[in-house]
């Protein structure tokens, strides 16, 4: 069973494709990223991911550097993780997954971290530092705990990396758009296109995008080919800029790039 999956396919259904929203965990305060985490999924998102603060973000742009300091500067700690997950759960109705490096997962340990994240109601891990070859013992505990495993999937990945990101990946396999850090961009590699063609030529059943999606209209265009698009640092910046407001009024601007026009019959 994969909470991710049957919330993928139920939007689907809907003749949508699914608005992946990401914040920050703990920025600005605590409290406040949990609030907002509501908010994004009372204003559009289907699935959450929320950033574990580390000392490290090397995947990360700017603007989420920014928030990931100012959350540890304020005292965020890995053990305000679990809380509040499970409290988003409780209230969002959402499936919940955590992104966060290896380094603390290693740190707090596997099995444990699996164990607790499936107590608090989580619903699984994306990992973009750790490669599936080098990920059995998170497969093991993944596998035993019922948890979601996203693996990340890029343009430079061959065709055997491919496969092995398929067979290995629950939910979903994160399609990196483009080469780079995250951050907003004007225009999207066409190499994405081209990638979640290969993952569905190796068996993939549901791959997002990610990386710079930051306006509805990438949404939409995201989603003529892929089953779901993936917005952080948009997100990160209207809560910045605007509040509780802000990102609920830039969650919405951005589902509305969800809904896909109805095929043609001739």
């Amino acid at each position: 069973m994969s909470r991710v999956a049957d919330a993928l396919d139920a939007v689907e259904a809907e003749g949508r494709g699914a608005f992946i929203g990401y914040l920050v965990l703990g920025y600005p305060d605590l409290y406040t990223s949990v609030e907002a985490a509501i908010t994004l999924a009372e204003n559009g998102v289907d699935v959450l991911e929320l950033g574990l603060p580390y000392s490290d973000p090397v995947m990360d742009g700017s603007i989420i550097q920014e928030a990931t300091q100012t959350a540890l500067a304020n005292g965020f700690r890995l053990s305000d993780l679990f809380p509040a997950v499970k409290e988003i759960v409780e209230r969002a109705g959402v499936p919940v997954l955590v992104m966060t490096y290896w380094n603390p997962v290693v740190q707090y340990g596997v099995d444990r971290y699996a164990d607790d994240l499936a107590a608090a109601g989580g619903a699984g891990l994306i990992t973009p530092d750790i490669t599936p070859d080098a990920a059995a013992e998170w497969i093991a505990a993944s596998e035993r705990a019922g948890l979601d495993r996203v693996f990340l999937a890029a343009p430079t990945s061959t065709d055997d990396r491919i496969d092995l990101i398929v067979r290995s990946s629950t939910g979903f396999v994160y399609t990196v758009s483009t080469m780079g850090i995250t951050g907003e961009r004007a225009q999207l590699d066409a190499a994405a296109r081209t990638l979640v063609g290969g993952l569905r030529e190796h068996g993939c059943k549901r791959a997002c995008v990610g990386v710079g999606i930051s306006a509805a209209g990438q949404v939409a265009g995201v989603l003529d080919y892929a089953d779901g698009a993936i917005v952080g640092t948009a997100l990160v910046r209207a809560l910045r800029d605007g509040g509780l407001e802000g990102l609920a009024s830039t969650a919405r601007t951005l589902a509305a790039g969800t809904v896909r026009a109805p095929s043609s019959p001739f």
